[in-house]
């Protein structure tokens, strides 16, 4: 299942969400703004993370152990008198299936009358199915193998149609699917944990609550733990890093050998003949991937979230911009002419650095015999046609 990708919103930085500090101190309601700003960063890192994990979860669903019960049997035609059936031009043929259906409560949904739920598909729970035939029976075509990552296609069962008239036993090997790998664990390991079969992860963390279960962890240095009995047994050593110890159970890990079964390949009687049942553990996916989808997909709680969002931001926007000139009418009515001359002053450099001069000094500029120099008549005409022209951007000569 693939996501689509969410549409770019632009959210307002939390220091455009911030009251400005002179308002924030004859404000008594900022301080509890201020904290429901923080509780706010916190929820939204919160969510940030759980998305992460529901989408890793999307990639890599938990799996719940269930038991899949495989039917294998075989059905024949044209095999003549006391085949019990009824004769049909052609050559006598046989076919061989292998199927398989998850169970409910201990019972197949179907037999039951009852409508089976979604599952993955058959073949998806294995990696590789063999099917052997009698070598002197079938000599050119004795194997016939499908493997998993040679195929992109998932099926619900497996034939193998044969034209013949002599009963043999087939040889059927299955090899499992795990997601992730799982091994088989040494006699000496399994006595420490438990199980017998598992992940290579879940070992891990199974040793590592064996030993804070166990209180072995070493108090000096928590990277390490001491070795009991059991683990003395199963390590060789007295003390091991944490570090060491994936390496360490490697050499205790054995791959998975295949399932191996049997089926007589008969052609008289009723037919399907020789249904044979066996039952396997298998994971499946939990059926969270729909719930997860939606909570993605469902924009509409986003969008009113982002309303409130930009009604804050305009907010503190009016703010910034009332305190700004509140701080302006305020200097002015302090000390008016002090005031003036300070803005001016500052207008005047603001005007040279957006006209590219800042040459001149301020000292000269507030004697009457620097407006006398030759320039100014040329810059005034200058001045009056950029006015004209639509700029009123000041020239210099």
């Amino acid at each position: 299942m693939e996501l689509a990708p969410a549409p770019n919103r632009k959210r307002p930085k939390l220091s455009e969400k911030q009251i400005p500090a002179e308002v924030a101190a004859k404000l008594p309601e900022a301080a509890l703004y201020a904290q429901l700003l923080e509780y706010e960063a916190r929820v939204d890192n919160a969510r940030a993370r759980k998305k992460a994990d529901l989408r890793e979860a999307l990639k890599n669903p938990p799996r719940v152990r269930k038991t899949l019960r495989l039917y294998v049997f075989n059905t024949f035609e044209n095999q003549g008198v006391g085949s019990g059936e009824m004769p049909t031009a052609g050559p006598p043929s046989w076919s061989l299936k292998i199927i398989g259906r998850i169970l409910e409560d201990g019972k197949d949904p179907l037999l039951e009358g009852q409508v089976q739920k979604s599952y993955p598909k058959f073949s998806s729970y294995f990696k590789k199915i063999t099917i052997i035939l009698d070598q002197c029976l079938y000599p050119e075509k004795q194997v016939v193998w499908w493997e998993s990552n040679r195929s992109t296609e998932l099926h619900e069962g497996f034939e193998v149609k044969r034209k013949g008239n002599k009963e043999f036993t087939a040889l059927i090997r299955l090899e499992m699917n795990h997601t992730p790998e799982k091994y088989k664990l040494s006699p000496q390991l399994a006595e420490v944990l438990g199980f017998e079969v598992e992940t290579r992860s879940r070992i891990l963390t199974a040793i590592w609550h064996y030993v804070k279960s166990n209180k072995l962890q070493n108090r000096n240095d928590l990277s390490s733990f001491i070795c009991d009995p059991p683990l003395r047994r199963l390590f060789g050593e007295e003390k091991m890093k944490f570090g060491m110890v994936a390496q360490k159970i490697s050499q205790h890990l054995i791959s998975l050998q295949p399932i191996h079964l049997e089926h007589r390949i008969k052609l008289s009687g009723s037919s399907p003949a020789g249904t044979a049942c066996y039952d396997i553990d298998v994971d499946v996916p939990f059926p969270v991937q729909t719930d997860i989808s939606k909570f993605f997909e469902d924009t509409g709680r986003q969008k009113e979230i982002d309303a409130y969002d930009k009604i804050i931001s305009d907010s503190i926007k009016k703010i910034h911009e009332r305190c700004r000139r509140r701080g302006f009418f305020l200097g002015f009515s302090r000390s008016p002419a002090e005031f003036i001359n300070k803005f001016i002053a500052s207008q005047t450099e603001d005007l040279k650095l957006i006209a590219g001069d800042n040459n001149c000094s301020t000292e000269e500029e507030q004697h009457a015999d620097f407006y006398n120099e030759p320039w100014v008549e040329d810059a005034v005409l200058r001045y009056l046609n950029r006015k004209s022209a639509g700029s009123d951007v000041p020239a210099r000569t």
